[in-house]
């Protein structure tokens, strides 16, 4: 009993202990792998996880000698400043990234909640242009000169990451599935196309692999192509494993060209906006969203005409789709020139119309100020009643994000149009909503309310440039 008392409370015993158990593990197996030719590669991954141990728990008992003789000096340790804490992890960062709204996160933890669908960022809400993740360097380097401060050594974020390696036999297995996709009957196609929807999904390596050739992925695209050109019936099930697919495949950031610049990706895209399930449907925004995080791209889906499905999806309402629909029309009009296209296809009304409805307010707002940049959509925002709708919002809401947006819209469309004062001259002598925002708002907001302010004081028409 003293014998375990003494081994459970010297933590460096305890890792002495646990190395020799991982060593000789690691011998076991890697005799395994040495001696039977025909060893699993479950065997193998045994070893690399064994090795991968041994080799953490060296850099934890390092730390903690560190730690321990840094305690020695100073009594109480400093806390942790908050800036090097993930808001997701609540940890210490040690791979910080930078999301496009600007907030840093440790990188396992937000490409986590990427994948997992959310197109906002998770402490400001605000929808996210892209999904391109960029080192804080910054950040890096205080976290490292901070931890070295405290006597504390973190391994490399890089070194510390298990490697998602491609073997040949997987490598063997990706290549059999594209011969299928050309070669075989339409039940094997099925099979296949699924397999490696579910491939792309789990194993990142295995969307690496895409990008390797140009011809994998017309090779992908080549049973939803082929069935319906020759019995001219749609399968939506293979329709959707093809298009879900694609969404994984470009999620990979060094596929975002690759896929979007395959002459027949955008069409097919569109064609299961159009036609596909609702799954099918909000997969292929999803993909759409998610290429466009290249500017390239944007330019090239919107020469294609993908806005109009979009718009007429949305237009649709299905809550499962909508959201997806709706961060890939936000990303797509950051292009000036697709602003214009947005407009002709429709979106303003249609935008409106869901807002009033109070469906995806958030979202749908952030579109609408993006968009009163062109003249014509502020025309029509004018003429459909957006003026009572905005105003309204400003006074009910509070949400920062929305009174701001819903403000800079207002002073846009009453540069504009100067009758539209009177809605905001009666609003301001009821509640004093514009007054309130001036002093409280955003500073965007109160540069944009006290605007107003001036124009309701001096009634002077100001013509409106987009």
């Amino acid at each position: 009993m003293a014998k375990t008392e003494v081994l459970s409370s010297d933590p460096t015993l305890r890792a002495r202990v646990r190395a020799a158990e991982l060593k000789k593990e690691l011998q076991r197996l890697v005799k395994t792998i040495v001696d039977d030719e025909d060893c699993s590669v479950q065997t193998i991954n045994q070893a690399k996880h064994a090795l991968c141990a041994l080799r953490e728990l060296k850099f934890n008992t390092r730390s903690s000698a560190t730690t321990m003789t840094s305690s020695l000096k100073l009594h109480e340790p400093l806390p942790c400043p908050q800036k090097f804490i993930c808001p997701l992890s609540k940890k210490l960062m040690r791979d910080p990234v930078v999301l496009s709204s600007g907030q840093t996160y440790e990188r396992p933890f937000i490409e986590k909640w990427l994948k997992a669908g959310n197109r906002t960022c998770p402490q400001t809400q605000q929808v996210l242009s892209h999904t391109v993740l960029t080192p804080n360097h910054l950040v890096s380097e205080m976290i490292l000169q901070w931890c070295k401060s405290q006597g504390i050594e973190l391994p490399d974020p890089v070194q510390n990451r298990i490697q998602e390696g491609v073997t040949e036999a997987e490598r063997h297995h990706f290549f059999s599935l594209l011969d299928k996709l050309s070669a075989a009957a339409l039940p094997q196609q099925k099979e296949a196309v699924k397999e490696l929807r579910l491939l792309t999904k789990n194993m990142p390596s295995f969307r690496s692999l895409f990008g390797e050739s140009v011809d994998t992925i017309p090779q992908l695209l080549t049973p939803l192509s082929g069935t319906k050109s020759r019995s001219g019936v749609l399968h939506t099930d293979l329709q959707e494993d093809v298009i879900t697919t694609l969404l994984n495949l470009s999620i990979h950031d060094s596929n975002k060209k690759l896929v979007a610049e395959t002459p027949k990706v955008i069409p097919l895209l569109m064609e299961a906006l159009r036609f596909g399930t609702i799954e099918t449907k909000s997969n292929a925004a999803a993909a759409i969203f998610t290429l466009s995080a290249l500017d390239s791209n944007k330019t090239l889906i919107g020469k294609s005409g993908a806005l109009k499905p979009l718009i007429d999806l949305l237009d649709e309402g299905h809550p499962l789709a909508m959201k997806d629909v709706a961060s890939a029309i936000f990303n797509l009009c950051i292009m000036h020139e697709n602003k214009a296209r947005a407009v002709r296809d429709g979106a303003v009304s249609v935008i409106l119309k869901k807002i009033m409805d109070g469906v995806l307010v958030n979202e749908l707002l952030a579109i609408l100020a993006m968009l009163s940049t062109h003249q014509r959509a502020v025309e029509e925002m004018g003429e459909l009643g957006a003026v009572p709708c905005l105003i309204r919002i400003v006074r009910e809401s509070t949400c920062e994000r929305n009174k701001e947006n819903c403000i800079a819209i207002l002073h846009t469309v009453c540069l504009n149009d100067r009758t539209k004062l009177k809605a905001l001259r009666e609003e301001e002598n009821i509640h004093g909503t514009i007054s309130k925002l001036a002093l409280d708002g955003t500073s965007r907001a109160k540069r944009k309310a006290s605007g107003i302010l001036d124009r309701l004081r001096k009634g002077v028409n100001i013509p409106h440039t987009a």
